[in-house]
């Protein structure tokens, strides 16, 4: 190589040390406060049962009712795609891959619900028993990837009972043998911030008396009161209280039925899809941005139940709502009954393979400097492989098709996904 040419300047070195040092607090500062995704896998759903029902084999029994539901109601690919208007390009590969999974891995994130779900009479009981039957499926590796329980809110008719039964579970769990990697747990019905920090006060003392890591338990904070959208004073309280978590919040979940309740919606019109609920959920994705906690949707209730004809019609609304929160980037959302697995692998794995070949082709031609009939920035390349990573890791696609048609390894994708913001902004430049 030839000598660099040699350009003319006019600022002294020292202008971009002083601003650099100027600086150095909002640097900081953003390091802090928007660390980014945390590049782990983040489940397409959340299964709530009830702390009293839950039981050894919930994971595989629900698994069984959502296949025996397909094969009472759509039997094939093609009568399965015709209730949900699937492509016929669609219809065999997602329909043999929802069975698949309700066979390996029905649920991917179940929490075991001591809240509105609750109505056992020994809740010390049914909290220690969630406890070693958690422990014995992680051992016998026939858990969830990610299991827990939410605990009673910190509202004052509650907030002991809720205490008492997240020291009783998670003492459970440690005298079994540890807290397990998939352990999560859900703080449900957040009005304050205050309420937030108790919850870190609460996990800090417990991290203590245990000889845990400090930070080792996080939780999500389950968006439910009108209150913790918008403060009095105006402000967005869902800000303040991913702050005042101090980085043990790992999910924003939003309830419909009790927001959509709060601000006076009537029950026929109780929906994920709600101009309510759009707006709280908008919030919450504006606050989460960059930060690393991830944004679920709620669920619906109407379930997938009686005649076959009921049953498509529930399914085609389920299914129809799932596709929506996707479009709008809730990757994650609730589900209440095992017959809305079928439709919510089917929403899932369509959304991704119908994109696949496409977000393939583009990430190849960013990655190989090819060019091609659209210009990507290094933002849109983070998106593009987000995208393909979160089809194979709920089952939508596999590792070596994404491969065959990016060129990419998994850790390549992983790079791309995953860039800090000034490794993106050097990227870009």
């Amino acid at each position: 190589m030839g000598q660099q040419e040699k350009v003319a300047t006019s600022l002294a070195g020292a202008v971009s040390e002083g601003i650099s040092a100027s600086l150095a607090t909002v640097d900081a500062e953003l390091a802090r406060r928007y660390p980014g995704d945390p590049g782990t896998r983040q489940p397409v759903h959340t299964v709530y049962v009830p702390g009293d029902v839950f039981a050894a084999d919930t994971v595989r029994t629900w698994g069984a009712a959502a296949l025996a539901a397909l094969d009472e109601h759509a039997p094939d690919a093609a009568g399965f795609a015709r209730v949900l208007g699937l492509s016929d390009e669609l219809a065999e590969p997602v329909y043999t891959r929802v069975r698949a999974k309700l066979e390996r891995e029905p649920i991917e994130d179940l929490r075991v619900d001591f809240e509105d779900g609750y109505g056992g009479r020994d809740e010390d009981a049914d909290a220690a028993r969630a406890a070693r039957l958690i422990s014995e499926a992680y051992a016998k590796g026939a858990a969830a990837p990610y299991m827990g329980i939410r605990m009673k809110c910190m509202e004052a008719a509650v907030r002991d009972r809720g205490i008492r039964t997240l020291d009783i579970f998670l003492t459970g769990l440690m005298e079994a043998g540890g807290l397990p990697d998939g352990l999560v747990l859900t703080l449900p019905k957040v009005t304050y911030t205050e309420q937030v920090s108790a919850m870190v006060r609460l996990v800090e003392e417990f991290e203590k008396a245990r000889g845990l890591e400090s930070g080792r338990i996080g939780f999500e904070i389950q968006i439910e009161t009108s209150q913790s959208i918008l403060g009095p004073d105006g402000t967005a309280t869902v800000a303040r209280m991913i702050d005042a978590a101090e980085g043990r919040a790992t999910g924003l979940h939003y309830g419909t039925f009790d927001y959509s309740a709060c601000l006076g919606v009537s029950a026929a019109h109780q929906a994920s899809d709600h101009p309510a609920a759009d707006h709280a959920k908008a919030v919450m994705q504006v606050a989460a941005a960059g930060t690393g906690v991830r944004v679920s949707d709620g669920s619906t209730n109407v379930l997938p139940v009686g005649s076959t004809e009921k049953v498509h019609d529930a399914w085609r609304l389920h299914y129809g709502l799932t596709r929506r929160a996707l479009a709008r980037a809730y990757y994650q959302g609730w589900d209440m009954h095992p017959g809305h697995l079928p439709t919510r692998y089917a929403a899932v794995f369509a959304f991704y393979r119908e994109g696949f070949e496409q977000a393939a082709a583009r990430l190849s031609a960013y990655a190989t400097h090819a060019g091609g009939d659209v210009m990507d920035e290094p933002a849109t390349a983070k998106a593009l492989s987000s995208y393909l990573l979160r089809g194979i890791d709920c089952g939508a696609l596999d590792t070596a098709e994404v491969a065959r048609l990016t060129g990419l390894t998994r850790a390549d994708l992983d790079g791309f996904a995953a860039p800090r913001r000034g490794e993106l902004t050097a990227t870009a430049e």
